[in-house]
């Protein structure tokens, strides 16, 4: 992605660490093919949501979609770009791929500080014949305002009562234990550095650092493996066309094959244009990212929106994003 002085027509945009390698690579190839550069700061949806709200960027991106009311309070739109999966990543001697496996009670005891070792009762309960260690588990979660965080946290609110009444869910809460880690980039790289540890990462981030993570317990039941396929399954249930400034949430679908923690990712516009060429410049770049990102993103384990969903979205860019005298940048 370029870091150099963006020219006129170079894009920019801001947040989400959570689509980012798949950005990267979309930006290297629309660079390639019209010249035009994206500077995409990877800070979190926080930062992303900051700086859209500032004027400072040409889009916002953030895994945790805005409401109907926040969007027309801050005179935003937001449509979904792709969507991917989270994994739970571990450091434990020994162990392989896909070798533990972990539900959502689980995991939020971990979280909560209430299961302490990797050999606790309730871990051996689901992983008979696995060699689980006598160490302690040290726990690692987003340090930034994370959309990666909201969708993890809203999944353990989902799946368990004790998270949802103390912790509860948003893109930053108040950890009851762990170290954090600034972005994706640095939950990944805690974890790999420290023995016995667990992190919540976007399952690109564990294919890139070639991390160890474990299999899920879906919301029917079944352990899974993080795929396309699962990913997919989880992605099905989305009623994109009825889910009010395409608020939708996909943690815990039902389905046996769907990944319990899935989400889309979201770009955030102004409703009204002060500079109207750069806000077509970056809906080029996405409808460009739609009709031939798709590949590019299943290579890296997203799933890519489908056509009728494409189409809608297309559509709400022609509704909602206008210049300052009303007439629409998109056309």
């Amino acid at each position: 992605m370029s870091v150099t002085a963006a020219f006129a027509t170079d894009i920019t945009g801001a947040g989400a660490t959570f689509p980012y390698p798949i950005y990267s690579k979309w930006a290297e190839a629309y660079k390639a093919k019209t010249g035009i550069g994206l500077n995409y700061q990877s800070i979190g949806s926080g930062g992303g949501i900051k700086q859209i709200n500032a004027k400072t960027v040409d889009f916002g991106a953030s895994d945790m979609p805005l409401t109907s009311d926040e969007l027309n309070k801050d005179g935003l739109m937001q449509f979904p770009a792709v969507m991917g999966g989270e994994v739970l990543a571990v450091n434990l001697p020994g162990i392989k791929k896909g070798e533990i496996r972990l539900n959502g009670k689980i995991i939020a005891d971990i979280y909560l500080g209430k299961i302490t070792k990797w050999n606790d009762q309730a871990i051996r309960a689901v992983n008979k014949g696995v060699n689980l260690p006598d160490m302690k588990i040290s726990v690692v979660h987003r340090s930034d305002g994370s959309g990666t965080t909201f969708i993890f946290t809203n999944y353990l609110s989902k799946v368990s009562g004790d998270w949802k009444s103390k912790i509860g869910m948003g893109t930053a809460v108040k950890w009851p234990v762990g170290v954090g880690g600034k972005g994706n980039e640095g939950v990944a790289s805690y974890v790999q550095r420290i023995k016995g540890s667990i992190g919540y990462v976007e399952y690109a981030y564990a294919l890139q650092n070639n991390m160890i993570y474990t299999q899920l317990q879906s919301h029917d039941g079944t352990f899974l493996m993080p795929s396309s396929e699962t990913f997919q399954a989880a992605a099905a249930g989305a009623d994109w066309a009825h889910a009010p400034g395409f608020y939708e949430i996909l943690t815990n679908e039902e389905g046996k094959s769907s990944w319990p923690i899935t989400g889309a990712t979201f770009i955030l516009m102004h409703t009204s244009q002060e500079k109207p060429a750069n806000a077509k410049e970056v809906l080029k770049f996405y409808s460009w990212a739609y009709d031939n990102g798709a590949k590019m993103a299943e290579e890296l384990v997203y799933v890519p929106m489908p056509k009728s969903v494409v189409d809608l979205i297309r559509s709400s860019w022609k509704e909602k994003i206008k210049d300052t005298s009303g007439k629409s940048v998109w056309n």
